[in-house]
């Protein structure tokens, strides 16, 4: 494996995450803005009838979670290196497609996300005046953003930025469990929504794609095994990671199906469908008045927010790893993508979608990379030669593949479908 340097803020912030188990480093990661626009855009339209996909990509989200550390811990190579070099014929080109469309999947998100923030932050500075009139354009709140963003990465004041952050998540968190507890649909929706089948509506299969795009997600097992390589787990520590990866799923379809449910029973009953941003701000409505959006203007600025620094740190991450290069974030090479990142930040001030509704859209673009490392994933681990006949999957994981790899195909469908 290709040597890398002991240098560079992010490995430094990867490995004190990791150090309380890549499973919550990946909590982090991927219950943000996405997940709470997905989900909170899904209860509003179609109450908790698809909370069925919900369940189901949690389950092939496990699977391949298990699969990508096991990989890695028995071959001591991350996931992009072991198809770069394992696969013959294809491997380079197949490494390097899904760098690129992981980088496509994130500057989307980051479009989305930087819009809603910003649209929040607007909104928030409004209810802050003394007449409530005071309007501040976007593209300046981006601006402002997205140089801080650049500084704190500079100087190299990550860790501290993100405390203040996490508090920030963790309040609003709080406050969407505090509200389902308030507005908790009905056993037997919840039971109805375990049923498979889709809404005759609009923009209905773009949502399926778009759970299984924020849930299941390629980043997210690219991103494990850099983790766990970083870790430096073993095979002795299989158990721990089959452990660590059921923790990390449960809690992310824990609070996921939580936001479902609260818009189901706030933005649904309202009949509103959660298509502009200021809409997002009555998820919390039975707390009622300023405060409730206050609470939810901070907590999804600041999810927002600490998303979007492993988005615009992914592109130089991946590049470095398929190169083989030092993680050096003062390298000219990691600044200049950081920044090259920072300028899609202004996509939403010039596209006519609104911020929700590109970040679903992202979301269901990440559901048809999927197929992409299913398929990869299941080759390399039955590949004897690679794992030796002792760490080859059982009859029932490799049952569990194929039926991930169904479901990437199946969602990939859903995603093409819902563009169209």
């Amino acid at each position: 494996m290709e040597k890398i340097s002991n240098s560079g803020l992010f490995r430094k912030i990867i490995i004190g995450l990791s150090a309380v188990g890549p499973g919550l480093f990946l909590i982090g990661y991927n219950i943000g803005t996405g997940s709470i626009t997905t989900m909170g855009m899904t209860g509003a339209q179609h109450g908790m009838t698809l909370l069925w996909a919900l369940l189901l990509s949690g389950v092939f989200t496990y699977i391949l979670m298990v699969a990508f550390g096991h990989l890695t811990l028995v071959t001591g190579k991350t996931a992009l290196l072991n198809f770069k070099t394992e696969i013959p014929g294809i491997g380079r080109v197949l490494a390097l497609y899904i760098i690129g469309a992981l980088i496509l999947g994130e500057l989307l998100a980051l479009i989305g996300i930087m819009g809603i923030v910003a649209e929040l932050i607007q909104e928030g500075i409004r209810l802050s005046s003394s007449d409530q009139g005071l309007v501040v354009q976007t593209g300046w709140i981006i601006l402002v953003i997205s140089l801080l963003i650049f500084l704190v990465l500079w100087f190299g004041r990550y860790k501290i930025f993100e405390k203040i952050l996490t508090t920030f998540v963790i309040l609003m968190v709080g406050c969407f469990v505090a509200v389902f507890f308030m507005v908790t649909p009905s056993y037997s929706a919840i039971l109805e929504g375990m049923v498979p089948g889709i809404p005759d509506t609009p923009g209905a299969y773009r949502l399926v794609a778009a759970i299984a795009g924020t849930t299941c997600s390629a980043a997210v097992f690219i991103i494990r095994s850099t983790v766990v390589a970083e870790k430096g787990w073993t095979i002795k520590d299989l158990k721990q990671e089959k452990r660590d990866a059921f923790v990390s799923v449960f809690t992310m379809i824990f609070l996921s199906a939580i936001v479902m449910a609260v818009g189901a029973g706030t933005l649904h009953v309202m009949g509103l469908r959660m298509e502009t941003t200021l809409e997002m701000i009555q998820l919390l409505e039975p707390i009622g008045g300023n405060l409730a959006a206050f609470l939810m203007i901070v907590g999804i600025a600041g999810a927002g927010l600490s998303t979007i620094f492993p988005i615009v740190l992914i592109a130089p991450w991946l590049i470095a790893d398929y190169m083989g290069w030092q993680r050096d974030i003062q390298s000219p090479m990691f600044r200049v993508l950081i920044v090259g990142g920072l300028l899609f930040a202004f996509g939403s001030v010039f596209l006519e979608q609104t911020p929700p509704v590109l970040m679903v859209l992202s979301q269901a673009f990440q559901a048809g990379i999927l197929p992409a490392v299913a398929i990869p994933i299941f080759y390399l681990l039955n590949k004897e030669e690679l794992m030796g006949s002792e760490y080859l999957p059982s009859r029932k994981w490799n049952l569990g593949l194929i039926a991930v790899i169904g479901f990437s195909l199946v969602t990939t469908y859903f995603a093409i479908r819902g563009f169209l």
